[in-house]
């Protein structure tokens, strides 16, 4: 009974260390959309050299969860939020990445690029959408709220709607080439942060796992079944 107590007690503190890691998530994006906004190169590497801990926290949790695993002998209902936990890590590690990746596209642009209001403001948007989706799935998965977690799916085609709306600006952004090439970069912000949203919503996916023992994939916009 006590090796039992001592699995669980173990297993929620690396469910609140992956969760700390959305929070992480959260920080790197907001961070990395400020230096986008003001072109800081200098705020964009930091968050480059900080993705360090991010990736850190996923070999902490995925290690730690497989140590567990190796010492313990869990039961199915452990099983499936062991199995959540791995996949919610990933998640965690993969969103990070985005903002490094949107952090790298920053110095590619120059010192003082040519920009286009309207499309930052979406890109901003686009951010804050991204962020809130992140921490609504946090919150979903610590809750084991299905119902929050389903929500996911509507508030990401929020994002999905901006993005589509970044393109067409970007498409008619006319014929000046430095602020064309500019926009086309911008495209790769928006996909990242798009990424992000979907990762929130898979996020959401696990979160249902764990509570009914069935996972199914949400239905939105990043899925085949809607295109």
């Amino acid at each position: 009974m006590e090796t039992r107590v001592a699995f669980q007690e173990e297993l929620r503190e690396l469910e609140e260390r992956a969760l700390q890691g959305l929070d992480m998530v959260v920080t790197s994006l907001e961070r990395v959309m400020e230096a986008l906004q003001h072109q800081d190169v200098e705020l964009a590497e930091m968050v480059v050299e900080d993705d360090d801990r991010i990736d850190g926290r996923y070999l902490e949790v995925h290690q730690g969860i497989l140590s567990l695993l190796a010492r313990q002998a869990p039961v199915a209902t452990d099983l499936r939020l062991v199995a959540a936990l791995l996949d919610v890590i990933k998640h965690v590690e993969r969103m990070g990445d985005q903002c490094v990746n949107i952090a790298k596209v920053i110095p590619l642009t120059g010192h003082e690029p040519p920009t286009d209001r309207a499309l930052l403001e979406t890109l901003a948007e686009m951010g804050k959408h991204a962020a809130s989706l992140v921490e609504q799935s946090k919150r979903a998965f610590a809750e084991r709220n299905v119902e929050l977690a389903q929500d996911l799916v509507t508030r990401d085609e929020a994002i999905n709607r901006l993005q589509r709306e970044a393109f067409r600006i970007a498409i008619e952004i006319g014929d000046d080439m430095d602020t064309r090439e500019w926009a086309m970069t911008m495209l790769l912000v928006a996909r990242a942060l798009e990424r992000i949203g979907d990762n929130a919503v898979d996020i959401g996916e696990q979160t249902a796992f764990v509570v009914t023992g069935l996972f199914r994939e949400f239905t939105d916009a990043s899925h085949p079944a809607n295109v």
